[in-house]
């Protein structure tokens, strides 16, 4: 069995005992979430949302919050004496699906 969430601007296909990595959620590390917005429920009973499926829900325990690589840009226009470097590091949250409620 499997579900499709939305957080964070994105949709992530879930399934219960894998861990997904999201965007930063405000959830301390061992407190559970539930994410109320479920596009799909896949299985051997399938629903589909018009877009979320009422009272479906699924729950997670945070493992772990971080912080992903460095990316740098570097923004430079030739023969203007001008450039620009910066880094950027993404913020993330580790969850651990631990149930899917239909």
């Amino acid at each position: 069995m499997y579900a499709i969430v939305e957080t964070g601007g994105k949709q992530v296909k879930v399934e219960v005992g894998q861990p997904v990595c999201v965007e930063k959620l405000d959830v301390e590390v061992g407190e559970t979430y539930t994410f109320d917005k479920v596009l799909m429920i896949g299985g051997e009973n399938q629903k589909v949302g018009t877009p979320y499926i009422k009272g479906a829900t699924v729950t997670a325990k945070c493992e772990k919050q971080g912080r992903g690589e460095k990316i740098i840009i570097f923004k430079y226009r030739p023969k203007k004496h001008s450039h620009k470097k910066q880094g950027h590091r993404q913020s993330f949250t580790v969850l651990m699906v631990e149930a899917i409620n239909a």
